[in-house]
């Protein structure tokens, strides 16, 4: 069923689209130190050369602890490249930045 655009109501076709493209519900959540660490590390074309990234750019804490403990989440927020902020609303997307 389609809605006139003037009466403020979507094509059924574009909002499906727009769901589509909107971000999963089940992103992974990691802490925002970690999420500095894969933003550190974008571009880098292997999981090995992030955690590189994350032993040289920091001492062994709590935020390697954490990356090995959850080295699952971490991994598919490395591969997705978009996560949300432990403890905020706030969604990262990696982007090539001009």
């Amino acid at each position: 069923m389609k809605y006139a655009a003037k009466s403020g109501w979507l094509d059924y076709d574009d909002m499906i689209n727009r769901y589509d493209a909107a971000l999963p519900d089940d992103l992974p959540v990691i802490p925002e130190a970690v999420g500095e660490i894969l933003q550190s590390a974008y571009g880098q074309t292997n999981l090995l050369g992030v955690l590189d990234t994350a032993k040289n750019g920091y001492k062994v804490s709590e935020t390697l602890a954490w990356i090995i403990a959850y080295q699952n989440t971490f991994a598919l927020a490395w591969v997705l490249g978009v996560w949300r902020v432990e403890g905020t609303s706030e969604f990262v997307k990696l982007e090539v930045k001009d």
